[in-house]
């Protein structure tokens, strides 16, 4: 994925402003150019009009000069030669009703223009009908584009005599000089080219130095804010801005830097609080983990890691039916009780016993505690839900430890009591045995002998019950050592021979007379023998019998309990070895934890456990364990 410094500029702002400067400059050039072009044609028209005028002028000198003297060919003349003057298309002089009296061209001679219609007298005359004169640039009558100038010839007092009173007749005629646009545009047109030209130069060096101020004072800062503010977002929180002047830009980079500062001490202290946090769930035994409402899972500690086999970061992000059911979609609720779907119907805390898949594909017990939590996160109110996830098995097994630690505290006490108590009678004893067999004993002593040996045989009895009942109790250590099955067996029942009397219960023992040996800690393979005797007599309360027999075949040994009580239900037989689970046919509510320790203390020492029973014909317990000699070659330190 890609940070957030490698994400593009979409419209860089050196490109916009750039482009807006040109634009806006190309734009006000563009005006000062169709100004500048429109002021020199005008400029340019009226210095041609100026220099007609002086032409005309001259040519109106002459003109007068001619009709002072009646010469008129001479005007003629003048006429035609200023019309073949380079630059001037046409001369011609109209008289006061329109007719063309004198012209360049010959075939004009005679003409009468309207001037209401004709381009030439087109607003030469002014509101009160006098005629004034113009230079202007038009088409003429063969269409060709001149700078025409009209220009009246006035009535003076030496031409009253042929033109009447200068009252009546205040002008003689008009004067028009067609001169050729041609070269006036052309020039025109050089002029604005290097005009433009010039204005283009300056444009791009104003443009260049505009663009390298902005550049630095403008472009270069915001350049250096936004790389840093991109490295602050890709969470370098070590960024800082170089501050240059002192001017708003400096003091952006004063204030992003103090910014930074501020933000990175607040990160420590979220980062520490994050780490109290953590570690103050990560020192709780249980299982913790925090779901939101999507089930995903937002925070674990390290013994919920340890519970389902992860990290107690690896499954941070996931769904908790993803980390704890491997299951990709949320666990049905008709088929599992699922605390987070029970609290949102009751919003109440629930208790409930889960199935954990782990990653190797072991299955483990759990009892979960989930609670609601209710608080605003992101200014929104969020409901949560925290589970408390405990082992069973290893509650199981700390249990029968606790217990038999308790049972190991009580029969030392017991065995103590009894054992003083024995000694000193059987040091009593043997002090009569020896007082009757010295050569001076009296008549008849044999017989008290008999009975005194008697006794101190029962003694012996009674101090091998205390020693059985020692290794009973005996806290389970981690070393395991050879133990002889069929001994074991038949001692744990000795126990349980007076309940078994009481119950009716006749004990069969069907054992392998190699004797098996297996590896395993005494106290826990007894607890495992005394667990499955004592429930075969509570499936017979009427009486009945129970075989217990070993057989050692391929490595393997098998001990089988059997009995002929009343059995199991096959509603209850897949869940007899669930925790908790008790349903004891003699009525009496048990804690459902024996058959549970059973299996669990099965399978730590490499072995299984299987139940078969029906309805009325008994049950029979199935365990194989590996014999001593396979352990050692399964373990050879």
């Amino acid at each position: 994925m890609n940070s957030v410094r490698d994400i593009p500029v979409r419209r860089p702002l050196g490109r916009t402003f750039a482009l807006a400067l040109a634009g806006g400059m190309a734009a006000a050039s563009l005006a000062l150019l169709i100004v500048f072009i429109s002021l020199y044609s005008g400029k340019l028209a009226e210095e041609r009009a100026q220099a007609s005028d002086q032409v005309n002028r001259l040519l109106q000198a002459t003109l007068e000069n001619a009709m002072l003297k009646r010469d008129l060919p001479g005007l003629m003349e003048v006429v035609e030669r200023l019309g073949r003057q380079d630059g001037i298309l046409g001369v011609t002089i109209v008289n006061p009703k329109g007719e063309v009296r004198f012209a360049s061209r010959s075939e004009s001679l005679g003409e009468r223009l309207d001037r209401a219609t004709h381009p030439g007298c087109q607003g030469c005359h002014n509101a009160k009908g006098e005629i004034v004169g113009r230079t202007v640039f038009i088409k003429d009558e063969l269409g060709r584009e001149v700078l025409r100038s009209v220009n009246p010839v006035r009535n003076k007092e030496p031409c009253t005599q042929c033109h009447g009173p200068v009252a009546t007749s205040p002008v003689n005629g008009v004067l028009i000089v067609d001169y050729d646009a041609r070269p006036i545009r052309q020039s025109a047109r050089a002029t604005v080219l290097v005009f433009v030209a010039a204005g283009g130069a300056l444009l791009v060096a104003l443009m260049l130095g505009v663009w390298l101020l902005v550049r630095r004072l403008v472009l270069r800062p915001i350049g250096g804010l936004h790389r840093a503010s991109s490295a602050l977002a890709a969470g370098d929180l070590g960024v800082r801005v170089a501050v240059e002047g002192e001017d708003e830009f400096a003091l952006m980079a004063e204030t992003f830097n103090g910014m930074v500062d501020s933000l990175r001490g607040r990160m420590a202290e979220i980062r520490d609080q994050k780490a109290f946090l953590q570690a103050l769930i990560d020192a709780t035994p249980d299982g913790i983990r925090v779901i939101d409402e999507a089930w995903t899972i937002m925070l674990a500690n390290r013994a919920y890691g340890l519970l389902v086999g992860a990290g107690p970061d690896d499954d941070v992000g996931k769904t908790c039916h993803q980390s704890s059911a491997n299951r990709d979609a949320p666990c049905p609720p008709t088929l599992i009780a699922c605390p987070i779907e029970a609290i949102r119907r009751t919003g109440q805390p629930v208790k409930s016993v889960q199935e954990f898949h782990r990653p190797d594909g072991t299955v483990i017990e759990a009892e979960v505690v989930a609670a609601p939590l209710e608080l605003t996160l992101d200014g929104k109110a969020r409901r949560l839900v925290v589970e408390s996830c405990r082992d069973l098995a290893r509650e199981i097994r700390f249990s029968h430890e606790q217990k038999l630690s308790a049972v190991g505290q009580l029969a030392t006490g017991v065995a103590h009591e009894i054992r003083n108590p024995l000694a000193s009678i059987r040091l009593a004893l043997q002090s009569l045995l020896r007082a009757a067999a010295a050569p001076d004993a009296p008549p008849g002593i044999a017989t008290f002998r008999d009975y005194l040996t008697l006794v101190d045989g029962e003694i012996d009895k009674c101090i091998d019950v205390t020693n059985r009942l020692l290794r009973l109790s005996m806290v389970p250590g981690e070393a395991r050592h050879l133990i002889d099955l069929n001994k074991a067996i038949t001692e744990t029942l000795s126990l349980l021979a007076f309940e078994a009397e009481e119950s009716g219960v006749a004990v069969i023992f069907d054992l392998d007379p190699t004797q098996p040996r297996i590896l395993a800690t005494e106290a826990d393979l007894r607890m495992v023998v005394l667990n499955l005797a004592q429930n075969s007599f509570h499936a017979m309360p009427r009486g009945g019998k129970l075989t217990l027999s070993t057989k050692e075949s391929e490595g393997r040994v098998r001990l089988i309990v059997a009995d002929t009580g009343i059995g199991i239900a096959p509603a209850h037989l897949r869940r007899v070895f669930e925790p908790f689970f008790s349903h004891r046919a003699d009525g009496v509510n048990g804690t459902g934890l024996g058959l549970s320790i059973t299996k669990g203390i099965v399978e730590s020492l490499g072995g299984s456990i299987a139940v078969e029973s029906a309805p009325g014909q008994g049950a029979r317990f199935t365990i194989v364990l590996p014999s001593a000699a396979t352990a050692v070659e399964g373990n050879p330190a």
